[in-house]
């Protein structure tokens, strides 16, 4: 093993020492995509070793000898449920699986809760902890951004015997396409909505039918004509959810227009600030975002104008320019998922649930929104659940004016999960060369 590769394991151990000093009950903390166990609550090592892992990890003295096994059994170990919980599940240890989360911005700093698209799967990943109790122990991987070594802490974690791996972003396929095929005995689940594999499932929720929703508020309630949409990245899911917002708007406005700034990050709050300061500068009253901070909508209140939340529901940031928020609850699926492992039902495949299945809604409408807007949102919601309300039918055009969709046609899921383009009504380039 090379000095620095020790050195880094030793320092992971060492924190994890610490850990066991400062804190009574074990929880899985990662800062800047380092996997940095706060405490060892012991039955670890099974776990890895039926991966394949050398190390073992028994409390303090384990996170110690984990160092010069890279950290194995120390990582896998940390744990979301308490130490007394899984005291008492050591004498099964063998039934006890080891999943990580992988996050691209923190779910909290400091005690407070901050990355709102982060926050809704940490919330999903604790309803599953207190779901399944000690059959389950979980590594968490905070803040690791496109600057980091993604596949490297990913390759980590296969390696320290993790059996189930949840990769939230899209911006990571890639990579966890190529390592499914190269650990083919870790499962892999990554937030891309259709992929699928022997041992990786694509799972995603139709976030798409919020921003409509909330597209049709901002058509309904803006005095300009113009709203505006703080993007995170430019790929399929968040290109879908701003067309959904113009068609959402469009459909009780026609007059309405999108523009929309990219921020090119999930979590940023400075240029989160900066793009939504440039689209109230260019004329949009009413925001909506894609991306982690609460920050549009502090810009926003500011402002004297109005927004959306994304993720989880924002209305304690927003004030009175909250009008309400696109929330996505992952607990049930993360739940459903890991029981599968548990009791072997496990198989690749993809889900893709949205307001029908619970997993997207528009929330916490606030009393800024009229009665007569509110009971228009009611009724779409309705028609969508039912699917009497498609939201990709033709005619359908593209910004620059190009037919997508004939007249009558209706997209399939794999239409709408590779959309890459602008509807006719948004502002712009799509960035990449995308219409």
């Amino acid at each position: 093993m090379k000095p620095t590769t020790v050195l880094a394991a030793l320092a992971v151990a060492l924190v994890a020492l610490a850990g066991c000093n400062r804190n009574e009950q074990a929880k899985p903390v990662v800062v800047a995509g380092t996997i940095q166990p706060v405490a060892d609550s012991s039955g670890g090592a099974a776990a890895a070793s039926r991966a394949g892992s050398q190390a073992s990890s028994t409390g303090a003295g384990g996170a110690i000898a984990a160092a010069g096994a890279a950290v194995a059994g120390a990582a896998s170990a940390a744990a979301g449920v308490g130490s007394a919980q899984a005291a008492a599940a050591d004498s099964t240890a063998d039934t006890v699986l080891s999943v990580a989360f992988v996050y691209t911005a923190p779910a909290s700093r400091n005690g407070q809760e901050v990355g709102a698209l982060m926050k809704s799967h940490e919330r999903g990943r604790q309803e599953m902890e207190a779901a399944l109790g000690g059959k389950v122990r979980s590594t968490v991987v905070q803040a690791l951004g496109p600057e980091a070594d993604v596949e490297g802490t990913l390759r980590q974690l296969a390696t320290q015997g993790h059996e189930l791996v949840f990769t939230t972003v899209p911006g990571h396929l890639d990579v966890v396409r190529r390592l499914a095929g190269e650990f083919p005995a870790v499962k892999w689940e990554h937030a891309a909505g259709i992929e699928r594999a022997r041992n990786l499932r694509g799972y995603g929720t139709r976030t798409y039918q919020g921003a409509y929703l909330a597209g049709i508020v901002a058509g309904k309630m803006t005095h300009t004509d113009i709203v505006g949409f703080v993007a995170s990245v430019p790929v399929p899911e968040v290109i879908r959810n701003i067309d959904a917002f113009a068609l959402g708007a469009q459909s009780v406005n026609p007059a309405a227009r999108t523009k929309v700034a990219w921020v090119n990050g999930w979590f940023d709050p400075g240029r989160e600030a900066e793009a939504a300061q440039a689209l109230i500068g260019a004329g949009a009253d009413i925001l909506l975002q894609n991306t982690g901070s609460p920050a549009p909508l502090q810009v926003a209140e500011k402002a004297g104008k109005h927004a959306f939340g994304w993720g989880s529901d924002m209305r304690e940031h927003g004030g009175k320019a909250h009008l309400g928020s696109v929330v996505v609850n992952w607990g049930p699926y993360y739940t459903r998922s890991v029981s599968q492992l548990l009791a072997g039902e496990w198989k690749g495949s993809s889900t893709w649930a949205g307001i029908g299945e619970g997993a997207v809604d528009l929330v916490g409408l606030s009393d800024a929104v009229p009665d007569d807007v509110k009971a228009v949102v009611a009724e779409r919601r309705k028609a969508l659940v039912d699917g009497s309300l498609r939201i990709w039918k033709g005619p359908m055009l593209t910004s620059e004016n190009k037919e997508i969709l004939p007249t009558g046609t209706i997209a399939d899921d794999r239409f709408v999960a590779d959309i890459m383009f602008y509807v006719k009504g948004v502002e712009g380039r799509v960035p990449g060369g995308g219409s």
